[in-house]
């Protein structure tokens, strides 16, 4: 899954992709570089970003998911969303997931268009507003308290007829260094193997500020972690460099 954030202030590409030409070239990019799927994103959701509602962020994805779809046919697209009405426009321009960091925390009437939709729907673990989402939470046992979450939405998602069901543990949103680390050791357990898992490591600070690097300088060290993960099982992996995930993906399937 390549990254394609339609922001001016998403903290390692932000205004690079937030105008529907370059959208589009990056897309293509994406696709050339082996990823199958194209997460967009309309909001930074990092710390201290801007704060948009659903209205601000169909006006930022104006035609762009249509002139992916129309562009590149093959294209998985995925939208990166936690309103329930972004998602309403999203389906009608043709994505194919909903990728929703809140697991419908921040917006009540999500997993009814959800499953109205009928899109598969990525679940993420995360505190639950808006305002706390990066808190820092001390965790008893970081992977006990992200399967409890996980067995409890997954089955609101259930009971609201949602079946087809991606699992993300949240890298990056309130929790230490110590419990990422702890549950990039333990993504086999993770889920209780129920659901697909998708791992979003790319340019995490848990990983590049401990060594003292920049956002862009941790390729090395983050393709080492993927292929970490997809050894105990992740099915997906969220990156901004497609191209070297691919070869760690490459490597994996020899």
């Amino acid at each position: 899954m390549g990254i394609l954030n339609l922001t001016p202030d998403s903290f390692s590409d932000g205004g690079k992709f937030n105008n529907e030409k370059s959208a589009l070239q990056h897309a293509e990019k994406i696709l050339k570089d082996g990823g199958e799927i194209i997460d967009i994103g309309p909001q930074s959701t990092r710390p201290n970003a801007e704060f948009l509602i659903s209205d601000e962020e169909i006006k930022r994805i104006g035609t762009v998911i249509s002139d992916i779809k129309k562009e590149f046919p093959e294209a998985l697209i995925s939208l990166d969303t936690f309103y329930a009405e972004t998602v309403k426009f999203g389906f009608n321009e043709g994505i194919d997931l909903v990728n929703d960091i809140s697991g419908g925390q921040f917006d009540e009437n999500m997993f009814d268009v959800v499953a109205e939709t009928k899109l598969p729907y990525i679940l993420m673990h995360v505190n639950p507003s808006y305002e706390t989402m990066h808190d820092k939470v001390n965790f008893d046992d970081i992977t006990l308290n992200v399967n409890q979450y996980f067995t409890k939405k997954t089955n609101e998602l259930l009971q609201n007829g949602i079946k087809d069901i991606i699992l993300d543990p949240g890298f990056g949103f309130g929790k230490s260094v110590e419990d990422q680390m702890k549950m990039i050791d333990e993504v086999e357990f993770l889920g209780f193997e129920k659901y697909p898992l998708l791992i979003g490591i790319s340019r995490k600070s848990f990983i590049y500020k401990p060594l003292g690097k920049l956002p862009l300088d941790i390729n090395e060290e983050t393709q080492k972690l993927h292929l970490k993960v997809l050894k105990q099982g992740a099915k997906i992996l969220r990156v901004h460099d497609v191209s070297e995930a691919k070869k760690t993906v490459d490597e994996f399937f020899k």
